[in-house]
């Protein structure tokens, strides 16, 4: 896809990302299909159902047992409606760990682009560094191609 659409749809991903309740890093991810049509969506969030104003539940360490990733929330989207995601591209505010990129990789998928700029966040990169490291050449070596895009703070495209 041109620039021009992994703009659109990193924008569509960042709204995305807004919805979750997460207090400290929100992330979205859209799936979109060769045709350019945008599918299933997913924010990092507690699965449904479950009460995500207690407190506890949104301190690390425990939080990471609660919470569910925009990633594969997108991928089980796609399976509540049936939806194949093979030769799909996932548009992410922030880069996979490395069972996201597991479940990338396991649907099809075939190109991941990540919101540039999230690599800046204080804090993300300290967290996650090693899994985009993994994540990177796990993605590399399935065939999956990974693009850095940055995405300009006031873009009207």
């Amino acid at each position: 896809m041109s620039e021009k659409w992994d703009l659109r749809f990193l924008r569509l991903a960042r709204e995305v990302a807004t919805w979750s309740k997460d207090r400290s890093t929100q992330v979205g991810a859209v799936i979109v299909a060769d045709d350019k049509t945008p599918g299933p969506y997913g924010y990092n969030g507690f699965p449904r159902g479950l009460d995500d104003d207690l407190e506890a539940r949104h301190e690390r360490p425990s939080k990471y047992r609660w919470t569910e990733h925009a990633e594969r929330n997108a991928i089980y989207n796609a399976a509540r409606i049936g939806m194949t995601l093979k030769g799909c591209t996932m548009y992410v505010t922030h880069i996979s760990c490395v069972d996201c990129a597991r479940a990338i990789v396991q649907v099809g998928i075939t190109r991941v682009v990540v919101d540039a700029s999230s690599l800046e966040e204080p804090g993300f990169a300290d967290r996650w560094s090693e899994d985009a490291r993994i994540t990177k050449e796990m993605l590399e070596e399935a065939g999956v191609v990974f693009a850095l895009v940055e995405v300009p703070k006031e873009s009207a495209e």
